[in-house]
């Protein structure tokens, strides 16, 4: 079993504000400015070092992981609420983070790992394998968050579907869409097996390739991130 990734970064308290101190920021020393706020207690401006954040949005478990910021020696939980990144430039512009303690409830979007697909009856019997959801919106507590979700193709046949109802999921984690109203109207197919149509399989991955992860509402998606996400306090 791999251990659990550990996520813990030094920031400073940033003093000057507004998007011109933010440039320079950016430019000059090579930081990115951010915002922390929840937990009871007023939001505080902070900077963190680019080159250790970029290197840390490589791990996929970041996104969706209890985070330790050292601010001016006082450390503090959180999770990653909101990402801005330059629309074509390997660059973060933003960062938000929400506090957080191992009693809150939060919801967060977590990305799901496919296993199994390559030796299940389905592909044998000549069908490939169509990744409808490559994540989902949970809920739990934060000392449950897990790193992601695992979805089982390894008895699945041709032409079956796997359901968000079907998911395996860890003591005390729900799927928000499964709770509004209507289970079965919220019950989404996360993948399925079919024949191919003429040039899909040429097409077509053999695995999802998740590398980042969809948050909800203000919160990130670096899938997409740059040209429609905002952040705080620049």
């Amino acid at each position: 079993m791999t251990a659990k990734a550990i996520f813990e970064f030094t920031a400073e308290l940033r003093h000057d504000q507004g998007k011109g101190a933010s440039r320079r920021l950016r430019r000059m020393q090579d930081k990115i400015p951010a915002i922390i706020y929840g937990g009871g207690l007023p939001p505080v401006a902070i900077t963190l070092d680019h080159k250790k954040m970029m290197h840390a949005l490589e791990n996929q478990a970041f996104y969706s992981h209890i985070l330790t910021l050292d601010i001016a020696g006082q450390k503090q939980q959180a999770v990653l609420k909101d990402l801005q990144r330059h629309h074509f430039k390997k660059a973060i512009f933003h960062m938000d983070f929400l506090r957080v303690s191992a009693t809150d409830k939060i919801t967060m979007h977590v990305p799901l790992h496919f296993v199994g697909e390559a030796n299940c009856p389905g592909v044998k019997a000549g069908g490939i394998v169509s990744h409808r959801l490559i994540d989902i919106e949970i809920r739990c507590l934060a000392s449950s968050l897990p790193e992601f979700i695992e979805v089982d193709l390894s008895k699945a046949a041709l032409d079956d579907s796997i359901h968000l109802s079907q998911l395996k999921l860890p003591k005390g984690v729900e799927i928000v869409a499964l709770t509004h109203g209507h289970e079965a109207d919220h019950d989404h197919a996360v993948v399925s097996i079919h024949l191919p149509r003429k040039g899909e399989a040429e097409a077509a991955p053999s695995e999802a390739k998740v590398t980042e992860v969809a948050l909800k509402g203000k919160e990130a998606n670096p899938a997409t991130a740059g040209s429609k996400e905002k952040g705080k306090g620049k």
